[in-house]
């Protein structure tokens, strides 16, 4: 089965490579021509979850945690927000780290 996905996914990348539009049809004509077969309703769907969406782009924002921002996206202080806070929980996690060690040193434990 994962060759089967396989297949149908490189095929959607050659197409994207290409920039020929990613069609059912054609997943399945490329996985034929790879001797792969791909049940039709299968290409149907990736074909419809890539609808509309720039294939490399979404390949060059693999590792940025989110697709790449929108035309009219929030103001920059808006955006600083978030960044701030996640900022602020590493920084709540080393307080109760702290606060955890700070039990051992009072000179008692829970086995003692």
């Amino acid at each position: 089965m994962a060759t089967v996905e396989l297949a149908a996914t490189y095929a959607a990348l050659i197409l994207a490579d290409d920039g020929i539009e990613i069609t059912s049809d054609k997943i399945v004509s490329l996985t034929s021509a790879a001797a792969v077969e791909v049940e039709p309703i299968w290409a149907t769907l990736l074909a419809k979850a890539l609808e509309g969406k720039d294939v490399r782009e979404l390949l060059l924002n693999v590792g940025a945690g989110g697709g790449a921002p929108a035309v009219g996206a929030a103001p920059a202080a808006g955006g600083a927000a978030p960044a701030a806070a996640a900022e602020e929980a590493p920084k709540e996690e080393e307080k109760k780290e702290e606060k955890e060690e700070s039990d051992d040193d009072m000179g008692f434990g829970l086995f003692d």
